[in-house]
């Protein structure tokens, strides 16, 4: 099994880091994909009872569509692993929504294949321009935050394109007593900084600043913001339109150069806003990496729909080798030319089909 998963690991690894971004063709995907599927069907036990309670199997499923779809929230319940090698780590949710005893769990054996699967598209969306830039974060290191997978992101990217990383918070969010040397020593180099946050935090840093305290500052030239996340139920939203038009006022970086992240744990491949490259008509659509697929689904049946239409999100990500691949979440929205664009989270109870799907896999593993 552990030849098995690193023969496939090493391979897209490879890809990943030698192919270009384009996407892959549709018969390149579904034969890394269908391979996925035998192998990870093989290796967890779970998963295997769930496609066997379905009557699928790598013998009869010829579409990567039709491989069996685990929803997000069975990552609470279970350790999805398909590979007998030791676990690297361990990402939790944040589980603010449902309290902390209901955290789901992402093992990873091999985070190489998580780095590989970041670099390259985070470059594109945030530093098409340049090679190296300072790192500014209101996102805690992984040093504090070792189960955070967006934190593990923060660090590998750091790792290859930071010229310098500067760690404003804590695990917890408290900020750093060195916050106003970091903002003095930027103004003072007067070079461009890239400006990494959730939106809860930049929430946070523009609330220290109406009050005073050292929380944003005016930015350099040629700064831009990472944004990524919700509020997940821990206060009032603020709308994207407004928090952005805060943010841009406080740090004087244009609406356009704030570029938004999707992401969960359940997934190690993560979507971008291409407005860095592509302008303020890209606001809205997050671009996928080739190795990931995205699909919008009728929220009762989990039937296709038609592209434009909004459903809930199917993800099938073949850097999740190490777990499970293919992955049906709560959020809504609709995929249009391989782009997705987000409508928020289902409104009340979860989806009929998402339900219907929990209940199934649950059976399957019970017996």
């Amino acid at each position: 099994m552990n030849d098995d998963f690193d023969r496939l690991a090493d391979a897209l690894e490879t890809r990943m880091k030698t192919g270009g971004l384009h996407a892959w063709s549709e018969e390149e995907f579904s034969a890394r994909a269908l391979e996925m599927f035998a192998h990870q069907y093989g290796a967890c036990d779970p998963y295997r009872a769930f496609c066997d309670a379905r009557g699928a199997s790598p013998a009869v499923v010829d579409d990567w569509r039709d491989v069996p779809l685990v929803p997000a929230t069975a990552f609470k319940y279970f350790d999805f692993v398909s590979s007998g090698r030791p676990i690297e780590a361990v990402f939790r949710t944040s589980g603010t929504t449902r309290g902390s005893k209901a955290r789901g769990r992402h093992c990873v054996p091999r985070t190489s294949l998580y780095t590989a699967s970041l670099l390259r598209p985070l470059k594109r969306a945030l530093l098409p321009d340049v090679e190296e830039i300072r790192f500014v974060s209101l996102i805690p290191s992984p040093a504090v935050a070792p189960d955070s997978s967006l934190s593990f992101m923060v660090g590998a990217a750091a790792d290859r394109y930071a010229s310098e990383i500067d760690w404003l918070v804590d695990a917890s969010g408290s900020w750093s007593d060195e916050a106003a040397a970091v903002w003095d020593s930027i103004a003072e180099a007067g070079a461009p900084v890239l400006l990494l946050t959730t939106a809860l935090a930049l929430v946070h840093a523009l609330e220290r600043s109406d009050q005073g305290s050292s929380g944003l500052v005016p930015l350099p030239e040629g700064s831009r913001i990472m944004e990524t996340g919700g509020f997940k139920g821990a206060r009032g939203e603020v709308p994207r339109s407004e928090l952005y038009r805060r943010a841009s006022g406080r740090v004087r970086v244009p609406v356009e150069r704030i570029v938004n992240e999707y992401g969960m744990t359940e997934l190690l491949s993560q979507l971008w806003e291409p407005v860095l490259t592509e302008g303020g008509s890209a606001s809205g659509w997050h671009v996928p990496p080739p190795w990931l697929r995205v699909r919008a689904l009728d929220p009762a049946t989990l039937r296709p729909l038609p592209d434009g239409d909004a459903g809930v999100l199917a993800f099938f990500d073949l850097a999740n080798l190490g777990s499970v691949s293919h992955v049906l979440t709560e959020d809504i929205g609709c995929v249009q030319e391989g782009r997705v664009r987000l409508r928020g989270r289902a409104p009340g109870a979860e989806p009929r089909g998402c339900s219907r799907a929990m209940d199934e896999l649950m059976s399957a593993a019970g017996r």
